[in-house]
């Protein structure tokens, strides 16, 4: 019976389930989208994970025969074993280990080392690889923040879009209460009403949901192909495929049919536990239980800003949803303009601005020590180069004695106050970190003549330069002599090793404050005493001292640095030079500048899509709400212009409310930001006025004026129904319009 009457009912009554398609479609769009592109998401983090960690799923090292990894390879179940030529050496086989089933990557694991009589740390595992597989190993406390995040921001949605969608079915039911009194007064039990409308709001859901989930997926899939000529704009981008599973349709569907049946449950349930009088009578009005007065509304815009008050207070609860939405949206949107503003702010700071004139080429050749790279003399001969240095790092420790350290340092307390107990290295004496930056002799000497002392290569240069922490942050830093002028010769050690048998005592030829042109962060922590020495003594002390980084660098100042087209040039001569016989990365200060500002485009285009997407729930709210209620505003206005209120007040009313809807929230998320702000320029040591002359106020008007004009549109339509109502049909008729 019930089944038949709902069907009757939709036949005949096909404009009341208008707002009810729109929801359920609006729901499954965004349910497919969202789920589809994080799907997407995942299998693309994997593909990342693989590129730069490795496919493999565990790694045992130690002595393997060939028998041995035959053994592995027979093991039930393990799809394959590979031996890797790279990272094998002295340490013994490692043997990347690849399973069918990686749910049980750990017992397999265990059980293979016990086999092959290795030690249980002899088994290694690519934990990041396993996690984005669900498999978490024991041993890894990294936290995995990937897969909750993606889930809590589609429950977010679910819970959003019932509470956006439920009004659309309310609307509809509510339009019954006076049919369903009659029902329940022969009786109807509830549990038959409630049956009967979330039958009805399965039937009307069904086709919206399928078109719906089908438009989602072109969706997410045009974004994924966005992402891709975008990521095709930054050198080594890696192009993401798209792909849909059949379980994610599935999922789709059971979130989209779920998030519709919760929405229909929550009004029926309401209505189905009405009395057949209260029923009958019809109780649904929006009605203030007690008058408030709005003194500003009052003040600002007369006796209609009263009504739109009292107006916005009696519709209060159902609006939550909608001041939820916009705060989030707007509070989401500021905050992340001004985060990305300051984070430009700072980046110019530390990098592009600080560097600007230390680089224009900066190679990095991988796996190789400056006394084995022998390509110094074809890189200084390059037209196009102005000058080019080939430097090595490496890591030591400095003895200082208790009496080197300069008067300005000890004014401060000395290196007690700012290394502790734990830099003493025995009675009178310190050990301090001592940083060392190896250069070519040719540039070892141009860096003599640059502070004006004769070029020898048989000592090191000291930077002679500490951070005062106590009267300057690092934003702005300020610097004093670390030790004193006439330092004569200092010891290094090993930076790894304790005792004094692989000290090195080496002239200092000078303590100065300047340094070479390298794009360096020359330390503010931990109190280093940085060197520069020549590549012909390193020779001679590298061996006793150690700690020299796996890499080498060059850094190249072209001729002409104004253009990216030059630089690319100059980018390309020189990996052309050196790339033939070494492994090389390289990068250029104009497109490395470019590439960043196009990422962080590309962060606030993501970051910007979530914010839209909670201003399109509110904005959905609203529509839903201030279409959806016609009857209620039709009787309210009627009353309104039975009194005298013309047209033209109706509509200043709609206004205000319209106003008041996106104001409240724009306040609150204003004050908000602001505090957030201020809070970040202190934390970042900025001064405030360098935010203020930048600061994104064009793209944050613009995202405040988009959504009053989505929400103004709402009630204009809303607004224009209502004034096509006459006073005396409205008065005499309480049926939906």
């Amino acid at each position: 019976m019930w089944k038949n009457y709902s069907i009757d009912y939709i036949k005949n009554n096909r404009a009341s389930g208008i707002s009810i398609i729109a929801a359920s479609f609006i729901a499954a769009l965004f349910l497919s989208f969202l789920c589809c592109l994080f799907y997407n998401f995942w299998l693309d983090s994997i593909e990342g994970t693989k590129l730069e960690d490795g496919s493999w799923h565990g790694r045992i090292t130690g002595e393997i025969s060939g028998d041995e990894l035959a053994v592995i390879n027979n093991f039930a179940n393990v799809e394959k074993v590979v031996v890797n030529e790279e990272l094998s050496g002295e340490q013994g086989t490692v043997a990347d280990v690849y399973f069918y089933n990686k749910r049980t990557v750990y017992q397999d694991m265990s059980a293979l080392v016990n086999i092959l009589g290795l030690p249980e740390d002899a088994a290694d595992y690519n934990y990041q690889l396993l996690s984005l597989y669900f498999v978490r190993i024991p041993g890894d406390n990294m936290p995995r923040l990937l897969m909750p995040a993606y889930l809590a921001i589609v429950m977010i949605v679910c819970v959003s879009l019932i509470l956006v969608i439920h009004n659309s079915f309310a609307t509809s039911m509510n339009s019954r209460v006076h049919q369903f009194g009659i029902f329940s007064s022969i009786g109807a039990t509830p549990g038959q009403i409630r049956t009967c409308l979330v039958q009805e709001a399965l039937f009307l859901s069904i086709v919206p949901v399928m078109a719906g989930i089908l438009l989602g997926i072109i969706f997410s899939f045009g974004t994924v192909w966005g992402m891709n000529a975008f990521a095709a704009n930054f050198v080594g981008g890696r192009q993401a495929s798209f792909s849909c599973h059949p379980v994610i349709l599935l999922l789709v569907l059971f979130l989209s049919i779920l998030t519709v049946l919760v929405s229909a449950w929550i009004p029926a349930r309401k209505l189905s536990r009405l009395t057949p009088l209260e029923s009958i009578r019809g109780t649904d009005e929006l009605q203030l239980k007690k008058k408030k007065r709005s003194p500003i509304l009052s003040v600002l815009f007369g006796i209609e800003g009263e009504m739109a008050g009292n107006a916005l207070k009696a519709q209060k609860k159902a609006l939550r949803t909608t001041s939820l939405s916009l705060i989030l949206a707007f509070l989401g949107f500021m905050i992340m303009q001004c985060f990305w503003t300051l984070s430009g702010i700072s980046t110019n700071h530390t990098y592009f601005e600080k560097y600007q004139d230390a680089w224009d080429v900066m190679v990095t050749v991988k796996d190789t020590h400056i006394e084995d790279f022998g390509l110094i003399n074809e890189l200084r001969g390059m037209p196009k180069a102005d000058s080019s240095v080939v430097y090595q790092k490496a890591e030591a420790v400095c003895i200082l004695p208790q009496d080197a350290q300069s008067k300005e340092l000890l004014s401060l307390g000395g290196l007690e106050v700012f290394l502790g107990d734990a830099a003493f290295y025995g009675k009178g004496l310190f050990q301090i970190e001592a940083p060392i930056f190896i250069l070519d002799d040719e540039s070892f000497g141009e860096f003599c003549g640059q502070i004006g002392i004769a070029s020898r290569m048989d000592g090191t240069i000291v930077l002679n330069r500490f951070w005062d922490s106590v009267n300057s942050n690092f934003r702005y830093p300020e610097y004093i002599p670390y030790v004193k002028e006439d330092m004569e010769a200092v010891a290094l050690n090993n930076a790894a090793e304790k005792g004094d048998e692989n000290m090195v005592e080496i002239p200092v030829l000078a303590c100065t404050k300047e340094y070479p042109l390298l794009r360096e962060e020359y330390g503010k922590s931990d109190c280093p005493l940085v060197q520069f020495m020549p590549l012909s003594l390193w020779k001679e002390i590298g061996g006793q001292i150690g700690g020299a980084e796996q890499d080498t660098y060059v850094r190249v100042l072209a001729n002409d640095r104004t253009e990216v087209d030059i630089l690319n040039a100059l980018e390309n001569e020189i990996t052309q030079i050196i790339g033939s016989e070494y492994e090389i990365e390289s990068e250029n200060r104009i497109q490395e500048r470019e590439d960043n500002d196009k990422m962080i485009e590309g962060y606030e285009l993501i970051l910007g899509a979530f914010c839209v997407l909670l201003a399109i729930i509110g904005i959905a709210h609203v529509f839903s709400h201030t279409l959806g209620f016609l009857r209620q505003r039709k009787r309210e206005f009627a009353r309104y212009m039975s009194v005298g209120l013309t047209s033209e007040g109706i509509r200043k009313m709609f206004c205000i409310e319209a106003l008041m809807i996106v104001g409240r929230p724009l306040l609150v998320t204003s004050a908000l930001t602001i505090v957030a702000v201020a809070f970040m320029i202190k934390a970042s040591y900025l001064d405030p006025m360098e935010f203020i002359k930048v600061a994104p106020i064009a793209p944050i008007l613009a995202f405040v004026s988009a959504v009053f004009a989505f929400v103004a549109l709402a009630y204009y339509l809303g607004g224009k129904k209502i004034l096509k109502v006459s006073l005396a049909e409205a008065l005499r008729d309480d049926t939906m319009m």
